[in-house]
């Protein structure tokens, strides 16, 4: 398996996988799929805005992606992000979700951020659930029956997890900026 940044050419895989999630599960909430060029469009915005995505695979073949994007725009949330993952059904339970994210994982530690929010798509998504526990996340609330998909009422479950020093120091570059200020005054 190789691990790799997102490619223009891989959106009809990307779009492929994500299309069967929007008609037939519920960790994502969209219910019409994007066509290629829409997941084109997401690509580029998450790269140019400073996140990450990326593909695995196998000889060639797509088995899944993992973005992580800033979790909202204002600036007070420069440091945090959110992490979406997406597997080809063909590829579940073989490592390939925990490979991805982990991977998305260490860039992000490595590029300063300090946290990173999974907003997953149902309570009863226990693969999600179980990966994001796997990798350090903690469930820190539930948003009870907020959408409605597939003819019931779907959860959406909020998971965290820091990175690197987390909120226990101030980050490097906003110290850097800021040069006449004391550590402690902040």
């Amino acid at each position: 398996m190789e691990i790799i940044p997102a490619q223009p050419h891989h959106a009809a895989a990307i779009q492929h996988i994500y299309a069967w999630h929007v008609l037939h599960g519920c960790a994502t909430f969209e219910t019409e799929p994007p066509d290629e060029d829409e997941m084109s469009r997401r690509i580029n915005d998450v790269t140019q805005r400073g996140g990450f995505w990326l593909v695995a695979q196998e000889r060639g073949r797509v088995m899944g992606y993992c973005y992580l994007t800033h979790y909202r725009p204002r600036y007070a949330y420069r440091f945090t992000l959110e992490d979406s993952i997406y597997l080809d059904p063909d590829y579940a339970g073989r490592g390939v979700g925990r490979a991805l994210l982990q991977h998305a994982l260490t860039l992000a530690e490595t590029a300063g951020f300090r946290q990173v929010v999974a907003i997953i798509g149902d309570s009863a998504n226990q693969a999600s659930l179980g990966l994001h526990r796997a990798l350090g996340f903690a469930q820190t609330g539930v948003l009870k029956s907020v959408g409605f998909k597939h003819g019931r009422w779907l959860d959406t479950v909020i998971m965290q997890r820091s990175l690197g020093e987390g909120d226990a120091q101030l980050p490097e570059t906003f110290l850097a900026a800021m040069p006449n200020k004391r550590k402690d005054s902040l």
